[in-house]
This record gives C-alpha cells, sequence and structure tokens, in this order.
C-alpha cells in the first residue's frame, strides 16, 4: 500500500534556502514570454527572455575552490547533470507550442520520450491547471524527431519535468489570456472582469464562451495582448499537486495503448536476428543461407554488422529460421573475459589508500554487478528504407541523434529520415540507445522492404545494454571521535554516453570549470554528491576501458555510489558510536534534508523479532531528497524478504504526487532486486543470463505488502524524481541485512548464485 501525506512541509527550508513560487537558485532562473504563431486556432509558442542565468553567470557567481577542497571536489553551488542539460536546452526553448482547437481541446507536442515514467500525465496537469481546462480535454502528443530543437528533445538525467514546466505553464497561461482578451472585445467589457473554468470564459452577467468558440478570433493579429501572463502561485492551482491517474492508464491495461509492435504499417514483415555468442562477435560466414531460405515463411537473409537478420512472414517463422541458421563467427570484444576477471581488473584500476599521520580511519570496499535495464517491451523498431526517404517508428528518449545516425547507416541526408517517437514499454536508460532502430533501418534496406524488428528476451538480456559493474574504495579519517575526511574513488567499466548526452554536455558546460575531463568523469561530478558533512569530502572515478555493452542504467552513478556512502556510513557511525539515524541528522547539512529524514525514520528503533532488522539510507540529487526505511527477514540469509518499507519524498513542488509515489515504489522495487538477487554473470565473454527466470528480478512474493510513501510538498519549482529512488533503498537493504544477520555484505547483490542451467549461446 502507498500511503500519500500531501501537505507536509520540510522545515522551511527547501535546497539550502526558501525561494519565492517558481523560484530556484542557478542556471533555471528566467524570465518566459509568450508569443503568438500563426495558425488557423490559437496557437502559443514561449521564447526565453533577455535576462538568462547563464552557465558563465552561475561560472562567475561560483567559488573559487578553497585550499582545504581537494581537486577530486568541485565547489557545491555548481549546476547539477539535469541543469546542464536544461541549459543546453534553452536557445530552442521556444519552439515548444500550444494550440486550442476548435473543440476547446488544448494539444501539446511533447518533445520527450513517455517510457512509463507517466510523463503526459505530469504535463497534461501542468497544461489543464494553467489553462482552466478539464483533464480530459488536454492531448498530449509525442515529438517526432525534430532536429531543429537540437539539445531540447533528449530525455535523462530526471531533467524532463524540470526543463519543461515553466515554458508549458507560460504557454498555457498566454493562451488563456488571449481568450479572455478575445471574450472582452466580443462583449465590450473589460477583460479583468471575465474569469475562466472548465474550458469557458465567463463574464460577470452569464454569458459565457467555450474555447472553442474563441480560438480562431483569439489566433487574429489584432487581438490585444497581455504583455505578460502571470503564472498561478500554488495555493489557486487545482490540478497540480492533486494525486491524479494516469491518463493513459485504461488504454495500457485493456490493451489499446500502442507501443512499437502494435503499429500496422503497410507491408512491414516481421525481423529477427542471430546474434554471436560473445559481445560484438561479427559475422565471418553464414553457413547455411540456402537451407534458411528455403523453410517455411523465410522471405530474405540480411547480414548486418550485429549479426544475421531473418525475414518471414511471421515472428514465429523468424523464429524459426534464426534458430536454424549455422554461422561461422569473429572473435568480440571482451572475449577471454568473466565476471571474477572483471572484478580484478575493476580492483586493480584504483590506487588503494596511504596510511594517515595522526589521524585514525575506517574503510570498505564494496562491489557491484551488471545489471540488465530489462524493460517488458523488448528492443524493438519498425523500419521503412527506400532508395530516397526513410521512415523509423520506435521508442526512443534521444530521437534526433538516433536520426541522424540511422541517415548515416543507410546512406542517406539526415533531411530524408523521418523518425516517429513511440511510447515504449519501459526503459530505465535503456532506450537512450538506439541499436533497434539502427537494426531495423539496415534489414529494411538490404531486403528492400519494411520491417518489423524484435528482439528476443534472451537477445535483449544478453547483448543490450547494462548497467556496468563497479567497484568502491572508501575511507573516513576522524580524530577524538569527529569525522575529519571522506574519499571514495570508484572504479566502473566505461559508462556508454555516446547517445546524445554527450554533445549536449559539451553544449552546457562551455562555461563551467571542469577542466579537461572525459564526459564520464563530468557526469559524475555533477550527479554524485555527499549531503553530508563529514570533513573535507572526495570523490573521483575512474573508468576501465572494456567494449562492453554499457549504458545508462536508473541513478546512473548513484546506484552504486551513493549506495556504498550510505552503507559505509553506518560502519562509521558504528566505530564511533552513534546510532546510525542519529549520525546522518547530526551531519545532514540543512533542514529540508532532516525533515525528509525525520519523516521516514518515525519509528526507527521498534521492536523486531530475531534474524529481522531495519535499515535506513539518504539520497539527494536533482534538486530533490529522499529518505528510506525498510524492515528485513532475514533469518534465512539465502532468502532475505524486505517486510515493510517507509519512504519519504521531498521534489520541491509535487506536480502528481501519486506519479511521484509510483516512481518511488519502483525504485524501492529495484533495489530490492539488484541488493539481494538480481545481475548479470559475465562468462567468457557474454552474460549468462537469458530470461526472467534466469534474471532474478523482485516478484511479487520479494516485494513488502505495506509501504508508506510521503510525499512532503515544499514548494518552489519541481526537482528530478525518476533517478532518486534507487540509492537510499539499496543502501537501507544493505544495512538491514547488516544489522540482521551480523554480516555486512560486500558484494552485490548479496545472493548470487548460478541456480539455472543457461540457454545455449
Amino acid at each position: 500500500m502507498a500511503e500519500h501525506a500531501q501537505g507536509e512541509h520540510a522545515g522551511g527550508e527547501h535546497a539550502g534556502g526558501e525561494h519565492a513560487e517558481g523560484e530556484r537558485p542557478g542556471v533555471e532562473r528566467r524570465t518566459l514570454l509568450a508569443y503568438l504563431v500563426a495558425a488557423p486556432t490559437l496557437t502559443v509558442a514561449v521564447r526565453v527572455g533577455a535576462d538568462v542565468s547563464a552557465p558563465a553567470e552561475a561560472a562567475a557567481q561560483t567559488p573559487a575552490r578553497s585550499p582545504a577542497q581537494p581537486a577530486g571536489a568541485l565547489p557545491e553551488l555548481l549546476p547539477d547533470l539535469g541543469e546542464v542539460l536544461i541549459l543546453a536546452g534553452l536557445p530552442t526553448a521556444h519552439l515548444l507550442t500550444l494550440e486550442i482547437k476548435d473543440d476547446g481541446s488544448a494539444h501539446f507536442g511533447l518533445p520527450r520520450a513517455e517510457v512509463g515514467q507517466g510523463l503526459t500525465t505530469a504535463v497534461a496537469m501542468l497544461i489543464a491547471d494553467e489553462l482552466e481546462l478539464p483533464l480530459d480535454k488536454v492531448r498530449v502528443r509525442l515529438d517526432d524527431a525534430r532536429p531543429e530543437l537540437l539539445f531540447n528533445q533528449l530525455t535523462g538525467s530526471s531533467n524532463s519535468i524540470r526543463s519543461l514546466h515553466r515554458p508549458i505553464r507560460t504557454a498555457a497561461a498566454a493562451a488563456r489570456l488571449r481568450l479572455v482578451a478575445t471574450a472582452a472585445r466580443r462583449w465590450g467589457v473589460a477583460a479583468q472582469d471575465l474569469t475562466t473554468r472548465d474550458g469557458a470564459v465567463h463574464a460577470p452577467d452569464g454569458r459565457s464562451a467555450g474555447y472553442g468558440e474563441l480560438t480562431v478570433q483569439a489566433a487574429a493579429p489584432r487581438t490585444a495582448e497581455a504583455p505578460e501572463a502571470p503564472l498561478k502561485p500554488a495555493a489557486e492551482q487545482r490540478v497540480v499537486g492533486r494525486p491524479t491517474n494516469r491518463i493513459d492508464a485504461r488504454a495500457i491495461v485493456t490493451g489499446r495503448q500502442e507501443y512499437t509492435l502494435d503499429l500496422d504499417v503497410p507491408g512491414a514483415k516481421p525481423a529477427m536476428v542471430r546474434r554471436a555468442p560473445t559481445v560484438n562477435g561479427t559475422v565471418e560466414k553464414v553457413l547455411n543461407a540456402d537451407d534458411v531460405r528455403a523453410m517455411p515463411g523465410v522471405l530474405d537473409l540480411v547480414v548486418v554488422p550485429t549479426g544475421v537478420a531473418v525475414v518471414a512472414e511471421t515472428f514465429g517463422q523468424a523464429l524459426a529460421g534464426k534458430e536454424a541458421l549455422r554461422v561461422d563467427w569473429g572473435p568480440g570484444t571482451v572475449d577471454e573475459l568473466s565476471g571474477d576477471d572483471i572484478k580484478a581488473k575493476l580492483r586493480k584500476a584504483v590506487p588503494g589508500f596511504l596510511p594517515p599521520l595522526l589521524v585514525e580511519e575506517i574503510k570498505a570496499e564494496f562491489d557491484f554487478a551488471p545489471v540488465s535495464h530489462a524493460p517488458l517491451e523488448t528492443n524493438c523498431a519498425v523500419a521503412d528504407v527506400r532508395s530516397d526517404r526513410a521512415t523509423i517508428w520506435t521508442g526512443a528518449q534521444s530521437p534526433i541523434a538516433a536520426r541522424h545516425a540511422v541517415a548515416k547507416a543507410v546512406g542517406l541526408p539526415s533531411s530524408k529520415v523521418e523518425f516517429r517517437v513511440v511510447q515504449a514499454g519501459g526503459s530505465f536508460g535503456r532506450r537512450l540507445f538506439f541499436d533497434a532502430a539502427l537494426e531495423a533501418a539496415r534489414i529494411s534496406k538490404g531486403a528492400g522492404r519494411p520491417v518489423r524488428l524484435m528482439w528476443s528476451r534472451i537477445d535483449d538480456m544478453r547483448h543490450g545494454r547494462m548497467r556496468p559493474p563497479t567497484h568502491h574504495k572508501l575511507r573516513v579519517t576522524y580524530a577524538r571521535g569527529k569525522p575529519l575526511s571522506l574519499q571514495h574513488r570508484m572504479a566502473s567499466v566505461e559508462t556508454d554516453v555516446r547517445h546524445g548526452i554527450g554533445d549536449a554536455l559539451t553544449a552546457g558546460l562551455t562555461e563551467l570549470p571542469v577542466g579537461n575531463e572525459t564526459f564520464a568523469q563530468t557526469m559524475f561530478r555533477l550527479s554524485v554528491h555527499s549531503p553530508y558533512d563529514l570533513g573535507t569530502t572526495a570523490q573521483t572515478l575512474t573508468e576501465l576501458p572494456l567494449k562492453m555493452h554499457t549504458g545508462s542504467w536508473r541513478s546512473v552513478y548513484s546506484g552504486t555510489a551513493r549506495a556504498a556512502e550510505e552503507m559505509f556510513l553506518d560502519e562509521v557511525a558504528g566505530r564511533l558510536g552513534a546510532d546510525p539515524v542519529e549520525f546522518r541528522r547530526t551531519r545532514l547539512k540543512n533542514a529540508a534534508q532532516r525533515a525528509v529524514l525525520d519523516r521516514a525514520v518515525a519509528d526507527w528503533g521498534r521492536a523486531l523479532p530475531a534474524g529481522w532488522a531495519q535499515g535506513v539510507g539518504f539520497h539527494e540529487e536533482y534538486k530533490s531528497r529522499t529518505a528510506c526505511l525498510v524492515e528485513l527477514d532475514a533469518r534465512d540469509p539465502k532468502a532475505p524478504r524486505v517486510t515493510r518499507a517507509v519512504i519519504a519524498v521531498d521534489v520541491g513542488r509535487a506536480v502528481n504526487p501519486r506519479g511521484i509515489e509510483a516512481q518511488m515504489l519502483g525504485g524501492l522495487t529495484d533495489a530490492i532486486s539488484t541488493a539481494l538477487r538480481a545481475g548479470l554473470h559475465f562468462d567468457k565473454g557474454l552474460p549468462l543470463e537469458g530470461s526472467y527466470s534466469q534474471f532474478h528480478y523482485a516478484r511479487q512474493k520479494n516485494s513488502p505488502t505495506d509501504v508508506r510513501i510521503h510525499v512532503i510538498e515544499s514548494g518552489g519549482d519541481p526537482g528530478g524524481v525518476g533517478e532518486l529512488g534507487v540509492p537510499a533503498a539499496v543502501a537501507a537493504i544493505g544495512n538491514a541485512y547488516a544489522r540482521a544477520t551480523g554480516t555486512r555484505p560486500r558484494s552485490f547483490p548479496v545472493n548470487f548464485d548460478i541456480d539455472f542451467e543457461p540457454f545455449p549461446r
């Protein structure tokens, strides 16, 4: 059960200080103005005003690093990764438009991906509230790839609502004022005497006009314009801030929601790919091509860089054909490596700590296995590539980069490629990559026909993207019971960021003092921060350049880095004779953080049976913060189970508290899975797991029946939530396991046996 505690406040301080409604410090502070777009019906866009807080300004206001601050730490006033990506998208924010149709409905083209996070619902709520329109009259569509948006069509780093809520609200408010002005002109009354509600303008004498009646006249250039559309204060919002069901929920549960492979593209034939027995293996020779071509329903074979595709009349025939293929394979990029080899390389990648002088130390090391994204919808795409043009349909978080890559792969100008974004059945970072679109385009070109490409679950587990394995070395030095420094050295297999975020970072970081770092190091610095005062703090990343199929997995670096720090903090507290919760409370940096912690741990220390224990974790990222308390039954250490969880979360202004609850519950489930059982065993160049029966993601029986989620409304602009839920929950589970069993786990998942027969390679 999820309990929503709307209206709780975080102690009068938000992210280090109070700010006016709709305002936060840093690069998000800007002026937005609305303007009319020529159209038959009212269409409003927004542009960024002249007093934008740019990176140069942020950098200029950032104090220089003090002598006590190590080279491994950035000044805390630098923007986070989400702000940098928002900044990169600012130059094209004016290209986002809202249209009022003649039936009174509002239509918005969303330049982000809906991958199950509830984004379209939150966007519709923002529009409905500011426009005074019923929610069911708002239509949100996913935009096709729009190259003119540059870096403003990238879904990641918890920045969608953060980047869009002000432009969307501004456009809706401007549209409403223009409709009011139109009604005032029609009736010969003062605009300030009119009100709006339920999609209509109302006069004091009882006259009313629906938005649909006014939209054509409102689009006329001669209609008087308000110089600026003030946004509603939070106290007047009637939709935003209220728990709301997803606008697509009924379509999803009844099967009417269209995903990529549901699309009826004329002539598109099913296709599947036979892949190498090792990661990045290549095709040397197809040994039985004629035999497979002769199989029932098989239409064609196409060799692509990633394997051999079989195109057939049905997916069953395509599957049978690809299973029958015999291929000589060339070597992959990590053929000789297995999990223990990679772990050893990671351990060697970062040095240990030199003995401290005149102070004492506490040290610990942690290892995390690779983890599959494992979205319910496997990788897929539909492609129709002709000699002079191409169209692609797929779920994509970076469609502009995908469109460019497809054009290059099939030898067409980008202008001749239409890339249509489809709602996806899960992502967790997976759909930042567009490998299915590339494969489908190459297969379609080779076969000379449209194709519907589906990856099998085995393909997705073994050849899909994964969170890379990591190793962590941590040390706290102290004297007389007081922490003096925290050092955290993280080693990771290289995280692939060739999906558009790297380019956006280049655009957004030109004026920030990050030095000559890699994209990954910069992403690490901008996303991993300790919320505690533990003296001098240094967190560093070293990457191992192994060519594996890695990618940004939910919480990216924080999922393991902050989880490791939170588990280590329990050890530090124990060594210093402190209670883990009180140790955190006294070292958190502001009241907002402490309010979240206190709300989650209200019954910390309650009596539990032998073999049961509580654990706690805290995390702050993307201007949001959360604390998680779990209770764990570890009477059988080989089959521990989380029985109860309490989560408190503060994301500033909560647009849809119910959506936030769902995100935090999903983060808890990810944490239960990856902390206790779910991971990938890498064996001689390939993961062994090939299905949900082998990748031990949490089932219903592994999930707690008592989950209480408290959304603390603290005002201001919204923070990010999609990446927030995993680190604190992983740490809470690890800490509870240690308290319940008396053994502190060092390697995750805790129980990681190969208890299955791997599918053939």
